[in-house]
């Protein structure tokens, strides 16, 4: 029986962290894929992509996860910090306390005896005195998910889907590569744009369809105007 429910809750745990998956990966797809367009656009040989490529992936993808951990720990310290705002002004002026939850739910349309009755249940216990307080006043959530988790998660991201943009130079680097590099790699980076942006489209309850196509147009758009800055800067300066 254990067996049966635990691939359910293991999706659930995974679902939790999706969209810190979805969005790591679309910043590592598109700016990693940013920097080899603009490298190609200047000329620059495959050995040099290769480093400037890896460099961005390591650097910003950990940039990004340090800033998605930090953010998420942030909310977690406001959080507790208005809880303990909240009981202490339950202790000081309970009367007021009381009357704003009175307020609150008169407002969701309790009335009469039904409203007292309503109004002496939730504020017989502070606990959830103060969870009443958090969700209805203030409109705040508690944190249940790991920052560590939300930074790990996004890190990783990152650095899967973008490491996707330089699979192919990586491998002409060490076996060579027939074909046109670029575009084998524009095609392989447009795959990677489009699964990203399917499971965008769970995140943002949105049309699969335009979860992918934006996702697709926005890495081609990045890569575009790299390809041009490069392009343009390599004459300016070299020549």
């Amino acid at each position: 029986m254990e067996s049966s429910t635990a691939a359910p809750n293991l999706l659930e745990k995974y679902q939790a962290y999706l969209g810190e998956f979805v969005y790591g990966g679309i910043d590592g797809s598109v700016t990693t894929f940013a920097v080899v367009a603009g490298s190609v656009g200047a000329g620059l040989d495959s050995s040099v992509i290769l480093i400037l490529g890896f460099a961005n992936l390591l650097a910003d993808g950990f940039s990004m996860s340090v800033g998605a951990y930090l953010s998420a720990k942030s909310e977690g310290h406001n959080y507790d910090k208005h809880k303990k705002l909240e009981y202490a002004e339950i202790e000081q002026k309970p009367g007021e306390e009381r009357a704003e939850v009175l307020e609150i739910y008169r407002k969701k349309g309790f009335e009469g005896p039904l409203l007292e009755q309503v109004v002496d249940i939730l504020t017989a216990d502070k606990d959830r005195w103060v969870d009443v307080m958090m969700k209805e006043e203030l409109f705040m959530m508690e944190q249940s998910r790991s920052p560590f988790k939300i930074g790990a998660v996004t890190y990783i991201a990152f650095l899967l889907v973008g490491f996707i943009p330089l699979a192919l130079y990586l491998y002409d680097y060490a076996f060579s590569f027939s074909g046109n590099l670029f575009w084998a790699t524009s095609a392989l980076t447009g795959m990677g744009f489009g699964i990203v942006g399917w499971l965008k489209s769970y995140v943002t309850d949105t049309s699969i369809w335009k979860g992918i196509l934006e996702t697709v147009a926005l890495g081609a758009l990045a890569a575009g105007v790299a390809y041009w800055v490069g392009d343009v800067l390599e004459k300016i300066i070299v020549g």
